[in-house]
This record gives C-alpha cells, sequence and structure tokens, in this order.
C-alpha cells in the first residue's frame, strides 16, 4: 500500500474511533448528517479564506483548512457507515468512477482542445447519468450562497439562448428592475411586493455580473471589505466613538476617508 493510502486509512480509523460507542468522543457520538452541516459549511470558506490569504502563509494554511474540510467527509461517511447506509469506500469508488466517466476525452476517445469542449464533455455525461430531467434546472442546490445560485440559474438558462445579447442589455433590465422597486418602496417599502422587487433587483445584478465576466460574489466580497477597511479607518482616525458624532459628522469622516489616497 502506498503511504498516502496508510495515512488515509489510519485516518478513517481514527474517526471510527471517535465515533466508537466504547470509550469514543461524546461529541462526535451526538453529531448527525444535519448537526454537521454548519461546519462542512464553515470549514469550506476557510479553504476560501486560506487561498485568498498572504502568499508567505498560504501554503500552511491551505494544507490545515483542506484537512478540515477532509475531516467532514471522512466523519459524514463514518456516520453514514454507522447507520449502515454506505461507507468511504462506497464515497471514493462512486468519485473515482465518475471522474474516469466525465472525462472521456482522457479516458476515452473523446477529444477536448480547450476548457470549454472539456466542460461540454463533462456536462453531456453529467447529462446522461441523471437521464431525463423534469427542468434544466435540476440538480442546482438552493442551498448554495443567493448570488452564486443566481449565477449558475443564468448559466444554465442561456445555454438553451434564454439570454441578453449583450451587458448593455442586462443593464437596461437593471434600470427597469430599479424603476420597479423604487415605485413600490414609494408606494410601501414594507410590502411583499417591495421586497419581491428587490429580490428582481439583486438577481438582475447578478446576471450583469456574469455577463460582464465577473464573480458575483467576489465582486461583492471586494466591496464588503473595501467598506470594512474604510469604516475600521474612520474608527482609529475619529477623536471621538462614531456613536458620539452626528450624521452629518460620519459622513464628512466618510468622505475623508474614501477621498485619501490610500483608500481603495
Amino acid at each position: 500500500m502506498s503511504k498516502t493510502g496508510e495515512l488515509f486509512e489510519e485516518l478513517v480509523r481514527v474517526i471510527a474511533k471517535l465515533r466508537d460507542p466504547n470509550g469514543g468522543c461524546p461529541w462526535d457520538l451526538a453529531q448527525t448528517h444535519d448537526t454537521l452541516k454548519p461546519y462542512l459549511i464553515e470549514e469550506s470558506y476557510e479553504v476560501i479564506d486560506a487561498i485568498e490569504s498572504p502568499a508567505a502563509q498560504r501554503s500552511a494554511k491551505l494544507r490545515e483548512e483542506l484537512g478540515d474540510v477532509l475531516l467532514q467527509v471522512v466523519l459524514h461517511a463514518q456516520v453514514a457507515n454507522d447507520e449502515k447506509t454506505f461507507c468511504i469506500d462506497d464515497i471514493v469508488k462512486n468519485l473515482t468512477e465518475k471522474l474516469v466517466r466525465r472525462h472521456p476525452h482522457v479516458f476515452g476517445d473523446k477529444k477536448a482542445s480547450n476548457p470549454t469542449e472539456a466542460v461540454n464533455n463533462w456536462e453531456s455525461v453529467k447529462a446522461n447519468d441523471r437521464g431525463k430531467a423534469k427542468s434544466l434546472l435540476d440538480g442546482l442546490p438552493r442551498s448554495l450562497p443567493a448570488l452564486l445560485h443566481s449565477h449558475k440559474i443564468g448559466e444554465k438558462v442561456a445555454r438553451v439562448g434564454f439570454e441578453w445579447d449583450t451587458p448593455n442589455s442586462v443593464a437596461l433590465k437593471v434600470k427597469e428592475e430599479l424603476d420597479e422597486f423604487l415605485l413600490e418602496l414609494h408606494h410601501d417599502g414594507k410590502s411583499e411586493k417591495c421586497k419581491e422587487e428587490l429580490g428582481d433587483l439583486l438577481f438582475t445584478l447578478a446576471q450583469l455580473a456574469r455577463k460582464l465576466g465577473y464573480d458575483a460574489e467576489e465582486t461583492l466580497r471586494a466591496a464588503n471589505d473595501k467598506f470594512t477597511e474604510r469604516f475600521q479607518t474612520m474608527e482609529t482616525s475619529s477623536s471621538k466613538p462614531l456613536g458620539d458624532l452626528s450624521f452629518e459628522a460620519l459622513h464628512e469622516l466618510w468622505d475623508k476617508v474614501k477621498a485619501a489616497p490610500s483608500s481603495k
């Protein structure tokens, strides 16, 4: 057995011991697929943070965070094994077979000279795997972050031509949705209709980002980071606590920070 195989088997044995009713860990024994959901999401985001960390720290952080994600996978597998539904071997076997099947340009006689052709091959096999779907949008997890979900919806429907021609045509739709939202806001900002129109506006903005080639999640995250940096500069540069400043003074300070050369 390879060193990797030995190390992986040792990890599986450790997790099994943690879940052993005779001497295992009470916390691990109490976990279910449902209770573990937030940890998998949290660990996945920590992997993203590690990837985006400074280069000098990236390798060590990424190694640790990927290990935490792997822990969640093996722990879920052990929970399933304890329930006698499936085990880690089933996961690895199914994954390996899927990777081979969905890469016919590597393991078969299909051709793919660029990433787009490779993705098309993958999607074609994936469609055959799933059989006849009721909808093109079947299989999109509703638990995705909402902006990412909107992006994925737009990608899917664009494949059958349900798509704007240009970014400018999407921008016109954004203006239309904004006007509809503002109309409802003026009428009753607490109504369900106003909330619905705001949702339509957000969805269309996600499509504009996609059409421009931007990742809506990354774009909004960058805006969040920029706001956070500016607000924290306000906190450190103010002679008084921000809560003691007037509305006008707060906005004057914001404009000053925003205009500073170091501000993004």
